[in-house]
């Protein structure tokens, strides 16, 4: 286990640098669904960074060849794991198709695009799970689309316990690269964020829909 801990250590650390993960508990993000929040996370920075782009790629790729060695194709959420999910299926020489978060109004309302094979195992790749809601979405898509899905694998998980819950429920093996304990965990080590603030971090995560920051 020691291993994965240093891997999400890195991962926090890489995103951190690269500001793809802020942190602002004086300060808080309104996210676009209304809720206020001391992180904002944007992966889609790590592609402008060939280096962190690549350890990523690397890793997502090893988790699945670790977890998944029957994978027949990979499919990326949109948008933001479209990129990402093409790199790892071109590094892994498999297809890769992505998913839309709803079908386009003209054409043939695929919610699916590219060609995935009815019957294939399929991994889905997730820059950021933060609800679990739109990432299940893609699931099920996959699913009645006829197809099996092995698992997912994400950068990144906020740990929500109602994410938990519903991947659970959904029958869906989540793996991450790193996860918001340890970027808490570096951002403290590294003086990024003031001891004090970490309760206000945690505080935040047990129920993100009612936070409020000034209480």
């Amino acid at each position: 286990m020691e291993s994965m801990k240093t891997l999400e250590s890195l991962v926090a650390e890489k995103l951190l640098k690269i500001k793809a993960v802020k942190l602002q508990p004086a300060n808080p993000f309104t996210w676009a669904s209304g809720w206020k929040s001391p992180i904002y996370c944007d992966n889609r920075k790590t592609l402008s960074y060939p280096i962190v782009r690549s350890f990523i790629k690397v890793e997502l790729a090893r988790v699945i060849l670790e977890k998944y060695q029957d994978v027949d194709a990979i499919a990326g959420v949109a948008t933001g794991a479209i990129a990402q999910g093409a790199l790892v299926a071109d590094l892994l020489g498999i297809p890769f198709v992505y998913i839309r978060a709803t079908p386009k109004d003209h054409g043939l309302e695929n919610l699916i695009e590219g060609e995935l094979k009815p019957g294939s195992k399929v991994v889905v790749i997730e820059d950021l799970v933060s609800t679990g809601g739109s990432s299940l979405k893609a699931v099920e898509a996959v699913r009645k689309f006829g197809c099996e899905v092995l698992g997912m694998v994400a950068i990144f998980t906020h740990g929500f316990p109602l994410a938990t819950k519903q991947f659970e429920d959904a029958n869906v093996e989540l793996t991450t690269l790193s996860n918001y304990d340890a970027v808490i965990e570096h951002a403290s080590r590294t003086n990024y964020i003031d001891e004090s603030e970490i309760a206000t971090l945690q505080e935040w995560r047990k129920d993100p829909a009612n936070w409020n920051p000034k209480a």
